[in-house]
């Protein structure tokens, strides 16, 4: 699969995997992270309004960064086994709107993906565009969980210059 800027469609949803939060994950990378009470244990977590071990924002934010990494590289893999010149993918200028919606629970299974929700063509680097899309996790019941808006650049077909 050979995905350069222009033949991103806006709209198109990637999925990216599912993770499932143990408590032992959870306790370890907020140890490491996040030592905050209720990301530590069952029962400092009862004591609060969240009611049961959670799993920290940022390790649903760190889970959702390692299954991106997966995804492309997969596909950049796919597209050299086809035979294909793969486009590269360039740095993020940032993100936004990060919201942790819900509680991610010990046992609960996420499943993330990517949503494009919009293109630009850069200015400043006319060889590259700019993919806007919602980041997303959803749980085993289907409810969002997670999201924010990212930008990142990607390889135009055509360089500059080029036809």
């Amino acid at each position: 699969m050979t995905v350069f800027f222009e033949d991103i469609v806006i709209g198109e949803t990637l999925e990216l995997g599912d993770y499932t939060f143990t408590s032992k994950e959870i306790v370890r990378f907020a140890s490491k992270y996040d030592p905050q009470p209720f990301h530590l244990t069952e029962e400092e977590a009862a004591k609060t309004h969240f009611k049961h071990l959670c799993a920290s924002g940022w390790h649903t934010a760190s889970v959702f960064m390692k299954l991106f990494v997966a995804k492309f590289t997969a596909l950049h893999q796919q597209a050299l086994a086809e035979g294909h010149t793969p486009a590269r993918y360039g740095p993020s200028p940032g993100f936004e709107d990060l919201k942790w919606i819900k509680p991610v629970y010990a046992g609960d299974t996420l499943r993330y993906s990517r949503v494009v929700t919009g293109k630009t063509e850069s200015r400043s680097r006319p060889d590259w565009g700019l993919v806007h899309s919602d980041m997303l996790a959803h749980n085993q019941d289907d409810e969002l969980v997670f999201s924010f808006r990212a930008t990142v650049f990607i390889e135009r077909k055509h360089k500059s210059g080029e036809e």
